[in-house]
């Protein structure tokens, strides 16, 4: 996310130390048998997504039991690399006031006995993880699975704003898949990473179709960009959202494997921040046909997974209105 960097995170006021995290040891794989342990959670068929952040910028600072409950995936933003290329570990900073980590991981499981998935995020604008060869796939591969069983998330989420490639990426996620069978897997590529399915993150979200849960695309911080109908469409109106959209939905992606993410609030994003009344337009525009703009889809795919926003803390500070509204109408889709 633009919005939320790993190193440092943009406030109105510009960018940010991040706080200092806390230092924790890397834990060692768990038992085979921990590995294979049922989580509670089920994504519903239409989802709410949303960031928390793990760093104070300005935003409602949040503990994860204080996250709106119409989150149905809660994504913890970011995993930490490590000295090992593609590994991943994670601190929890003591800027967000847990007591401890078990009381991270107590909210953790209370959120998944509610129904919820909570999953690591990797990446932010200034994420520096790179997986490019074997060894850096089974490293993150290798993390991801100990993350899981650590903290008990429920899957990872793939924010790498600065490239990936997608040969070693979906290697990694289907290592961590054959481990985890029920891993909740989402992605928040840029538009620019999803105008064609020979983009590395669409050959990513494609390689791993067959357990993908969502992509939901950043719709901010973009500029105009390519519609499926080859039309040039501006940031920040409906058609931006449903014509991009298209393009995931008429090239390889199952509708319950697309969301449209957009900020909170306008200090959430440098740009596209939209009211939720247009999120929700384009939601029954690419479900049911109504509330289009000019760009009017060719059919409808009922069965869309639903929307995204960075971050919950943004929209904790403006009152939980994306949760409120967005979530209710997600919620509510055929």
């Amino acid at each position: 996310m633009l919005a939320g960097l790993a190193a440092a995170v943009l406030t109105s006021g510009g960018l940010v130390a991040a706080g200092t995290a806390q230092a924790m040891e890397e834990h060692p794989a768990a038992a085979p048998a921990a590995r294979f342990a049922a989580h509670p959670a089920a994504v519903p068929a239409h989802a709410l997504t949303g960031y928390w952040q793990n760093f104070n910028n300005g935003a409602t600072v949040q503990k994860l039991k204080d996250v709106d409950d119409a989150y149905d995936i809660i994504a913890v933003s970011f995993a930490d690399a490590t000295d090992r290329p593609g590994a991943i570990t994670f601190h929890l900073d003591p800027a967000v006031g847990y007591g401890s980590v078990d009381d991270f991981k107590a909210d953790i499981k209370a959120k998944q006995a509610a129904g919820k998935s909570v999953i690591i995020s990797v990446g932010g604008e200034k994420g520096a993880i790179s997986v490019n060869d074997d060894a850096s796939a089974k490293n993150f591969a290798d993390s991801v699975d100990t993350l899981m069983d650590e903290y008990g998330f429920d899957g990872v989420d793939i924010d790498l704003e600065n490239g990936l490639n997608a040969t070693y990426m979906t290697q990694a996620l289907k290592a961590v898949h054959a481990v985890h069978g029920d891993v909740v897997v989402t992605m928040a590529p840029q538009t620019v990473d999803m105008q064609s399915p020979q983009n590395e993150y669409f050959k990513t979200a494609l390689g791993i179709k067959d357990f993908l849960t969502a992509v939901n695309m950043q719709y901010y911080n973009s500029g105009s960009m390519n519609g499926c109908d080859g039309k040039v469409y501006a940031q920040g109106s409906v058609d931006f959202l449903t014509s991009l959209a298209c393009i995931q939905l008429e090239n390889g992606l199952d509708p319950s494997q697309v969301g449209i993410g957009v900020p909170a609030s306008d200090r959430a994003a440098g740009s596209g921040h939209v009211a939720p009344s247009v999120v929700n337009d384009a939601l029954d525009c690419l479900t049911k046909g109504t509330g289009c703009g000019s760009f009017k889809p060719s059919k409808q795919y009922p069965g869309l997974r639903g929307a995204m926003t960075w971050s919950t803390n943004w929209d904790a500070a403006s009152g939980n209105e994306f949760a409120h509204q967005v979530g209710a109408h997600v919620h509510g889709l055929p």
